[in-house]
């Protein structure tokens, strides 16, 4: 059952729909789940609750403003270049302090969720525990703009909208601000490639081999400048491994996560 609580972003009160998932135990490890460019809470399905019981850890799962049953955006707001880092400098350390989370949590990521976890560990890596990412994203390849725009062209001509409505109370809000902003021609010039090598906590980066949103380039690009990070490519899988590998991908977590938990 999802929770709400609010938050001030952009100059106004939204708010944030939320669970708490797993382990009920106050000092179990607790992993914050950061979902995809159309994902939300519920889009995750059951996976943070598998994840979670096999870790023996929390989950916190949330869907971002304009998305889920969160705050939709405005018809006339246009997402900025800067909108993950906004999402990662902003939204999640306001719903942090909100929901009085003062341990260090893991950050689990996909996609764009994936990118907001790496910014956020790049400027706040003494805050986490450590941080793992799958499909992120720290540059703008050919391959994942053909695709979105392949989605936009589904978005207008198939029933994907509907199947979308029933993640979100506003799919177009969730739709037309993600989809824009990635085809909007400056935005082909974005990169992180910089900013992430001062991540200084642990890190595991994972990568389906037959991703049609990105290439092992990202993960790779990730690898040689942020010199911990464990890399998981796995055979077999697009762009959603919880979905297409969820058992090789829940035992290589919950052993990244035992493998850089110190004996309590």
């Amino acid at each position: 059952m999802s929770a709400f609580v609010e938050i001030a972003w952009r100059e106004r009160r939204v708010r944030i729909e939320h669970a708490f998932v797993g382990s009920d135990r106050a000092d179990a490890p607790l992993i914050v789940f950061l979902h995809e460019g159309l994902g939300s809470l519920s889009m995750w399905r059951d996976f943070p609750r598998q994840l979670c019981a096999a870790a023996g850890a929390r989950g916190l799962v949330y869907s971002r403003p304009g998305y889920g049953r969160s705050t939709p955006r405005a018809a006339e707001e246009a997402w900025g270049l800067d909108f993950m880092h906004r999402q990662a400098h902003e939204v999640l350390p306001a719903l942090l302090a909100a929901l009085h989370i003062d341990d260090k949590p893991w950050l689990f990521g996909h996609s764009d969720g994936g990118s907001i976890a790496l910014l956020y560990a790049a400027k706040y890596s003494a805050r986490l525990a450590g941080a793992i990412v799958l499909a992120p994203h720290i540059v703008v390849e050919d391959l994942s703009v053909e695709s979105i725009a392949r989605t936009r062209a589904a978005y207008e001509t198939t029933d994907l909208k509907q199947r979308l409505a029933k993640h979100h109370d506003d799919p177009d809000s969730a739709f037309w601000g993600w989809n824009r902003i990635w085809l909007h021609p400056p935005f082909k010039q974005w990169s992180i490639e910089d900013e992430i090598a001062s991540i200084a906590c642990p890190l595991l980066a994972v990568q389906g081999i037959d991703d049609e949103y990105g290439t092992l380039a990202q993960v790779h690009g990730i690898a040689r400048r942020v010199p911990q990070t464990q890399l998981l490519e796995l055979a077999h899988c697009g762009h959603s491994p919880h979905r297409d590998q969820p058992a090789a991908l829940i035992e290589a977590s919950v052993g990244f996560i035992q493998k850089n938990t110190p004996a309590r």
